[in-house]
C-alpha cells in the first residue's frame, strides 16, 4: 500500500495520544508539501520501544517529530537534563523529551526501566545506532530497556528514496541479545537513508 497520513480514529486504542490541535493540521501540511508518508500499522500496545533507523541526517529527527505530532502519537525520547533549562525546555518537553540525568547513581537503561515501571503507557523513541555516521555495531542500550522493562520492539524505518516512513512488525526480545540484534537489523537491510543504508 502506498504510504498515508492516519487520522486519530485510525490510531490504535491502547496507543498513547496527544491532544488534537492546530499543530497537528499545520504538521500534515508542512507533511504533505515534502512529499511523506506512513506504510504500515502501528501496533495497539501501551508500552513499546520504538526503534528508527537507518539514523544519517538531522532531518530524520526533523521528519520523526514532523509525523509523530501530524498523526497525534504521543512517542517520547531521551535528551540530556541540561537541554531541559530556558529556552529550549518546555518546548523539548512538549515534543515528549525525557531528561536523562548522565551523572546519577543510575545509568541511562536503568533510569529507562524505571520510566516504564511508572508508567501505564510508554512509547519511547531511539535511534539505535545512536550517532548519523556508519556503525558496525548497534547500541545494546535499546535492546536492555525492552527486554527488562518487559516492551516489546517496534521498529520503524526511513526510507528516503520513496520519502515513506516503514512501520515494522512487532518484536520480542529473547534472551539471546545477539539473535535478536541481528534479526532487528535484517528487517531494515531493503532502507535507505538520506546518506546510507544500515
Amino acid at each position: 500500500m502506498k504510504g498515508h497520513l492516519l487520522t486519530p480514529a485510525q490510531l490504535p486504542p491502547q496507543m498513547p495520544k496527544l491532544p488534537d490541535g492546530w499543530q497537528r493540521r499545520a504538521c500534515r501540511g508542512v507533511l504533505r508539501l515534502g512529499g511523506w508518508s506512513l506504510t504500515g500499522e502501528f501496533p495497539d500496545v501501551p508500552r513499546l520501544v520504538l526503534i528508527a533507523a537507518p539514523h544519517s541526517s538531522w532531518w530524520d529527527g526533523v521528519w520523526g517529530l514532523l509525523i509523530k505530532v501530524a498523526i497525534g502519537a504521543d512517542v517520547h525520547f531521551m535528551a540530556k537534563q541540561e537541554l531541559f533549562r530556558w529556552p529550549l525546555g518546555g518546548l523539548l518537553r512538549r515534543l515528549g523529551g525525557m531528561a536523562i540525568d548522565r551523572g546519577a547513581a543510575k545509568g541511562v537503561v536503568e533510569q529507562m526501566i524505571d520510566q516504564f515501571h511508572q508508567r501505564e503507557r510508554l512509547w519511547l523513541g531511539i535511534a539505535p545506532e545512536g550517532t548519523r555516521k556508519p556503525v558496525e555495531r548497534w547500541r545494546s542500550g535499546f535492546w536492555h530497556i525492552a527486554h527488562d522493562a518487559g516492551a516489546p520492539i517496534f521498529p520503524v524505518a526511513f526510507h528516503y528514496p520513496d520519502k515513506t516512513i516503514q512501520l515494522g512488525p512487532l518484536f520480542d526480545t529473547s534472551t539471546d541479545m545477539g539473535a535478536d540484534l541481528a534479526r532487528l537489523r535484517a528487517f531494515y537491510l531493503p532502507f535507505r537513508g538520506k546518506h546510507r543504508d544500515v
